[in-house]
């Protein structure tokens, strides 16, 4: 019987419906114990590592977690560093070509917790179509950042909200969960943005669709380890980007 209970168990781990979707450069502090952490919870995950060229060995880690971690732990290395959004957008292709059901989005540095992914998923898998890992959605829950860069983030979702007129409260947010079906339905070619504006454009377009999108509260801890990659050119791109994306929108339709 334990050998029965055994051979379940390893199936179940190897099978899964949900991909978790970690871009990363220059990671190497972090991604070995996050990628155990997520493969030690109960709800079996897929992790997809996206890495841009990282010099400080972080696809040589990853690959060498493959032997450890077959049929769960998947490697896509591009050349060089090309921005958030393209990362995700090729993680997206690749997990929509594999059909997975549940499709995350999570940062490499821990400042996601792994935990949560369960109720994200579990938001998904109760009706939602888009869960958001909220910082914003009761008060402000955030350990380690400055008050600078609170209020920055703070208040851009708010000017989001104000332009755009969705009613997200946490509009950068990297910690979703998406039904396999948005990213079928929204056109991957024409998300141009490429830093945290991204993050904002694909919830505007996933609204703009007519999914339900929902935000579950969780909290943000800044990183420990390694570097932020956040940049003015990115914070820049974003306040810009959410005036352009609106007036583009004036003269897009959207139809599922």
């Amino acid at each position: 019987m334990p050998i029965i209970v055994t051979f379940i168990a390893k199936f179940q781990s190897i099978v899964s419906d949900s991909v978790v979707i970690i871009p990363t450069y220059n990671e190497k502090e972090n991604i070995e114990r996050l990628i155990r952490k997520v493969f030690s919870l109960e709800v079996a995950f897929h992790i997809l590592v996206v890495d841009d060229g990282s010099p400080d060995g972080t696809g040589a880690i990853v690959k060498h977690l493959q032997a450890e971690f077959p049929e769960r732990l998947f490697l896509e290395e591009r050349d060089g560093k090309s921005g958030l959004g393209t990362a995700y957008i090729h993680g997206f292709r690749w997990c929509i070509a594999r059909a997975y059901s549940y499709i995350f989005e999570m940062d490499a540095d821990f400042s996601h917790n792994p935990e949560d992914l369960p109720r994200l998923r579990q938001a998904c898998v109760s009706g939602a179509d888009m869960a958001i890992g909220s910082r914003y959605i009761k008060g402000v829950n955030v350990v380690n950042w400055p008050m600078s860069r609170v209020l920055m983030s703070y208040f851009a979702s708010g000017y989001v909200r104000l332009i755009t007129g969705i009613s997200v409260r946490d509009a950068t947010a990297g910690f979703v969960c998406y039904k396999r079906e948005v990213l079928e339905t929204i056109s991957l070619d024409r998300i141009k943005f490429v830093g945290y504006a991204f993050q904002i454009e694909m919830k505007f377009t996933a609204i703009k669709y007519g999914f339900k999108v929902v935000e579950i509260p969780i909290i943000f801890t800044d990183r420990t380890e390694g570097v932020s990659k956040m940049s003015t050119r990115i914070f820049r791109e974003a306040f810009f980007g959410v005036i352009q994306m609106k007036m583009q929108s004036w003269f897009r339709t959207y139809k599922r």
